[in-house]
């Protein structure tokens, strides 16, 4: 046995006996309330009825709290084993350590609680973590921050926390490289729990609140990261059909372009027209066309609601494609822009892909000054807000897949029917689902015929009650 293997062995043995005692003793309520605030923090990360892992599990009352449909746990305590299958018999759970254990099966969610500061050789575990992760798969982790270990001590030796042993302290830097390092994709981070011990009102207002803005969130508790395997090029099995839907009012003299420019993707591509409150012949123009292109795959629907987003979401109901994307009607992005959409999403190098105006000059009417100002407000605003970099709220091309798609919609409740401009919808969803967002910069272009459908005034004030609404929803719920 040479000493690597050897200092391993005497490592995880000290580090068995030690929670193996812990898991006979009871603590004051510092540990109570720090772990009902991370059963929370989980339960709004991962939807009830997953296949979930959890390593390093415990006692099991994160795992049960969060619902799954198939739960496994894995611990190398016995004491703790025995205890967690004693209270939650409805679940699953292992006696071994995270990097030696042999389950079967992929699983929608691996958590990694609480565990990495404590293992010996993390990379090992994370390479161990791939083969139980599909290309859905997320990897959730949280870790206490270097900046605590002084307070975390302390606490420990006056008896108010269970004794710890001594720690990885990682920063979200090193977690960051160490992902990389095994062919992770860290999708979004996040800080929590500035107040870990429960004073009334205080404790509740400072976590929800305080921790989640400059500069306290650096002296926030634990570090919570989101990744996801890096997927293999050409993810998909086999050539996707693509659905292009296009919300088109008033848009008469572009659809002609529309129909010659729209290229070719994947095993053929559909246009699906959703049109609504038009003045002209936007909807007998498409009809006109419609015949005109018998060999074209296109449909065309009236939609009974109001607003760019009912007509998006009736689209997508009508869509076949395995990809779902979106052209505005103005033409402000070219249809010959779309297979960069297509390559993205295909390659996985994304999957929510946004399209990003604010890169490249634009031509001398696209955009207004007063707009480019909102929009930049807008893009820092959502990207502290989501945990992802979204440089352009507002362009009106996004694409994602079907299946995507149908994870948004089925927690739609969650946000409630809020957006008339049918972006936010996508955006917040696509968030709220740990979903990798991607920027695709692109060139605006004029709009050639008719007049924009966008007051900027009006729905600027709109957009400021969203950025209010989705920070109750989404930073500080």
């Amino acid at each position: 046995m040479n000493d690597n293997i050897s200092s391993r062995n005497k490592y995880l043995a000290k580090r068995i006996r030690h929670w193996n005692t812990i898991a006979s003793k009871s603590f004051s309520d510092y540990n109570s309330y720090y772990h009902r605030y991370l059963e929370c923090m989980y339960q709004y990360m991962i939807p009830p009825g997953l296949r979930v892992l959890e390593i390093g599990c415990g006692k099991g009352d994160l795992l049960a709290s969060i619902a799954p449909r198939v739960g496994v746990g894995v611990d190398f305590s016995k004491e703790m084993i025995l205890q967690a299958r004693r209270k939650h018999p409805q679940l699953h759970f292992y006696h071994s350590s995270g990097e030696d254990a042999q389950l079967e099966g992929t699983f929608d969610v691996v958590i990694l609680s609480d565990l990495l500061n404590n293992v010996w050789d993390v990379q090992e575990l994370l390479a161990s973590v791939r083969s139980y992760c599909n290309d859905s798969t997320r990897i959730i982790m949280n870790v206490y921050s270097r900046l605590w270990q002084p307070f975390l001590t302390l606490i420990r030796k006056i008896g108010l926390a269970a004794p710890m042993l001594p720690q990885n302290w990682l920063t979200v830097d090193d977690l960051k490289n160490l992902l990389y390092l095994e062919d992770f994709d860290c999708i979004q981070t996040s800080s929590e729990i500035i107040i870990p011990v429960n004073i009334p009102l205080l404790s509740n207002m400072a976590n929800r609140y305080f921790a989640k803005i400059f500069p306290l969130r650096f002296f926030c508790l634990t570090n919570v990261l989101i990744a996801r395997k890096k997927p293999v090029l050409d993810t998909l099995p086999e050539k996707p059909l693509v659905s292009i839907i296009v919300a088109a009012r008033n848009e008469e003299g572009n659809i002609v372009n529309i129909f010659k420019r729209t290229p070719e993707m994947g095993r053929g591509t559909e246009l699906i027209f959703v049109e609504g409150g038009s003045s002209d012949n936007t909807f007998a123009t498409i009809e006109k066309e419609i015949k005109k292109n018998p060999q074209k795959r296109v449909f065309a629907y009236r939609q009974s609601g109001k607003g760019k987003g009912d007509a998006v979401r009736l689209g997508f109901s009508k869509a076949t494609g395995d990809i779902l994307m979106i052209l505005d009607a103005d033409m402000t992005v070219a249809p010959e822009d779309l297979p960069l959409f297509y390559n993205a999403l295909v390659s996985g190098k994304g999957e929510f892909i946004n399209g990003v105006r604010l890169v490249y000059p634009m031509e001398r009417e696209a955009m207004r000054f007063c707009n480019l100002v909102g929009n930049k407000f807008f893009s820092m605003a959502f990207s502290w807000l989501l945990g992802q970099s979204i440089k352009d709220t507002l362009c009106g091309t996004k694409v994602l897949t079907r299946k995507n798609y149908e994870k948004i919609a089925a927690n739609r409740a969650y946000f409630g029917d809020f957006d008339p401009f049918g972006d936010f919808d996508l955006i917040f969803g696509a968030a709220k689902q740990n979903l990798k967002i991607v920027d695709l910069p692109i060139r605006y272009r004029d709009r050639h015929y008719g007049e924009t459908n966008i007051s900027r005034w009006r729905h600027g004030v709109i957009l400021l009650k969203m950025v209010i609404f989705a920070a109750s929803k989404i930073k500080f719920h």
